[in-house]
């Protein structure tokens, strides 16, 4: 194919014919790029030449952008919520995870400190038979929850015994989770209480075979499909194979082969199961929702979408019509990441993502609005854009592939109108300019992190901030503030290998530089500056740093802020250092408070006095009046 021809198909197929580079120049993308992306779309280059017509999804022509839900309520006050990692939970009942019990626990403390939401990291399913793969950003399948979220001692017929208290000691007493001794326990718990609820059932009504039925009724092939890939799954790693499907012997990879259906005839009680565990969460999931609803959390559980699936999972061998399988989502080289990101996940085909009436991604996102309040999209460019990276190839040698965003706003818009359920959308990074203006029209809240929003001034001022926007001071993916202002993070990037010493030289002059900024914002907004805030201040003094940095956020126009819950009890490891996987722990520190203490955290209860001064719950006359009668029941 001629290069000519090759531009032309690249276009129609919304191939990018360029990508940004770290010092802000546009790089152009090789025809073999492009070449290797189309075949990732499955567009047969012999077939496609001389073809004139335009995949891409047509824009409506008035222009106008489909608008999200919008809580009443929120049209006369600004709220704040706690944001955590549910895994990250100490308790004195839990299995050495959080878990969905310890969640319903926490919207009770939530509501009583004057918060509003529960926000939380993805509760995706994940590849079960390898819990060491412990990222809720790359799950085994998005349309389904987390088993090992479970609260085993809340399941009826649930009977302890000495020997696994003391093994459930063990595990509470470790600093990182233990996912594999979590799984092997509740795994094995579940199995011994699978026979005892199919007798006993009947015993508690919220676990009944009815409801039961239902839910394998609505769950359909999907959920079918999930329970024989996490089946299938186990068995392969006791086989001495992976847990993921590409590792599996070739008559296993395809979900409708012989094969797979004469397992499935034999496994049937096993399978059973493991739709019985996604019951289980779905129904602990639910109560903990009511629970947020009980407590007088107006917006309940806000929850956390991934922006794609593992390669290897159970949605890619269940649908593997619907997703990419040549490429993987990634991101191009940065300032912070100066080669560029493989994320490897798998994302749904451009052309398959919105089609049918209900789409792979009416479907996914449905799934998390069932349970919440709001959602939070990880990466909402990819409603415009993704960068996939061919398989083999490095993230330098990807390229943009445009998606259908009216399509999927229009999806956001009906859903969460069903739902009744307001959309987050974090963009930050690379992202096309008027992308920020179109989430703005759509009535999906921007994500603004206290550290990046600056200019060439320094940062912002608190009334500079939009009203539709979630503030916030970090994330999973950041220091606490401690830790920013110290600059461990630069540190860590460096340690880690992802920024050489010459640019992490370069990155602590620039956060002195943030630092005074920090201070003169909070000042300029009349907020009291701790004496001795200097690069080497004590804990105290950065605690009151803190504190004055979170009445910063509450003081702005945003209609939502999530303060973290590892800022409060002053966490000195990150949750996730971006770019490491097994140089570092990611996604197992646990808090260094349980939960039962958090009470007694001189930090918590400092930040959370500012929030319910500079937020008070001003609630309106039918408000108090229906949350008394929740109350009273």
């Amino acid at each position: 194919m001629k290069s000519a021809e090759l531009d032309k198909l690249a276009r129609r197929h919304g191939i990018s014919p360029t990508r940004p580079s770290p010092d802000n120049r546009e790089v152009a993308i090789s025809n073999a790029v492009k070449r290797k992306v189309l075949l990732a779309l499955n567009v047969e280059l012999s077939a496609a030449a001389g073809r004139e017509t335009d995949v891409a999804q047509p824009e409506p022509a008035d222009g106008k952008i489909p608008v999200s839900f919008l809580p009443e309520f929120l049209a006369g006050t600004r709220i704040w919520g706690i944001a955590l990692q549910l895994y990250e939970l100490r308790s004195v009942r839990n299995w050495g995870i959080g878990d969905f019990e310890d969640l319903g626990d926490m919207t009770d403390l939530a509501a009583s400190l004057g918060a509003d939401f529960i926000g939380l990291n993805p509760l995706h399913a994940p590849l079960l038979a390898d819990p060491e793969r412990c990222s809720p950003y790359e799950p085994s399948n998005r349309q389904h929850l987390n088993p090992l979220y479970i609260a085993v001692d809340r399941v009826p017929g649930f009977a302890g015994n000495a020997e696994l208290e003391r093994q459930l000691k063990e595990l509470r007493r470790t600093v990182l989770v233990d996912y594999a001794g979590v799984a092997r326990l509740k795994l094995q718990a579940l199995r011994d209480l699978w026979p005892v609820w199919k007798v006993q059932a009947e015993m508690d009504e919220s676990y009944n075979p009815d409801d039961f039925a239902a839910f394998v009724a609505q769950g359909g092939h999907s959920l079918r499909r999930h329970a024989l890939f996490d089946c299938l799954s186990l068995s392969m790693v006791e086989r001495g194979a992976g847990a993921g499907w590409q590792a599996w012997p070739v008559e296993f990879q395809r979900v409708d082969s012989p094969t797979v259906a004469a397992f499935e005839r034999e496994h049937a009680d096993d399978i059973r199961f493991h739709i019985w565990l996604q019951w289980l969460a779905h129904r602990q999931l639910l109560q903990a929702a009511e629970r947020a609803r009980k407590a007088g959390l107006r917006l309940g559980l806000y929850l956390d979408l991934a922006v794609g699936e593992a390669v290897d999972g159970s949605a890619t061998w269940s649908e593997p019509e619907i997703y990419i399988s040549e490429a993987t989502i990634g991101s191009p080289p940065d300032p912070f990441a100066i080669d560029g990101q493989d994320w490897h996940l798998a994302g749904f085909l451009p052309s398959k993502i919105t089609a049918g009436d209900m789409s792979p991604y009416r479907r996914m996102v449905s799934a998390a609005m069932r349970y919440a309040g709001a959602i939070r999209i990880d990466h909402a460019p990819a409603l415009r854009r993704l960068f996939l990276v061919p398989l083999g190839s490095r993230p330098e040698e990807g390229a943009y592939v445009r998606y259908p965003q009216h399509q999927l706003m229009q999806i956001l818009a009906e859903t969460s109108a069903e739902h009744r359920c307001l959309v987050i959308g974090e963009a930050l990074g690379m992202i096309p300019e008027d992308l920020p203006d179109d989430l703005e029209a759509a009535q999906i809240l921007s994500y603004r992190i206290l550290s990046y929003e600056q200019d060439e001034k320094g940062l912002k001022p608190a009334d500079a901030y939009p009203a539709l926007a979630l503030a916030c001071i970090s994330t999973h993916d950041h220091q606490t503030l401690a830790g920013w202002w110290r600059g461990a993070d630069i540190r860590d990037r460096c340690q880690h290998g992802i920024v050489p010493p010459d640019l992490t030289e370069k990155h602590l002059e620039n956060r002195k530089r943030e630092r005074r900024h920090l201070k003169a914002a909070l000042k300029a907004a009349g907020l009291d500056l701790p004496v001795r805030l200097t690069a080497r201040a004590s804990q105290e003094t950065l605690r009151q740093l803190t504190v004055s940095a979170h009445r910063f956020i509450a003081r702005t126009p945003s209609l939502l802020v999530a303060v973290r819950l590892a800022d409060l009890t002053d966490e000195k490891k990150p949750t996730n250092i971006p770019g490491t996987s097994d140089s570092y722990p990611n996604w197992k520190p646990k808090l260094s408070v349980s939960l039962e203490n958090l009470r007694s955290s001189p930090l918590l209860a400092r930040v959370t006095q500012a929030m319910r001064e500079e937020r008070p719950q001003n609630r309106t006359g039918r408000e108090r009046i229906e949350r008394r009668r929740i109350l009273n029941r």
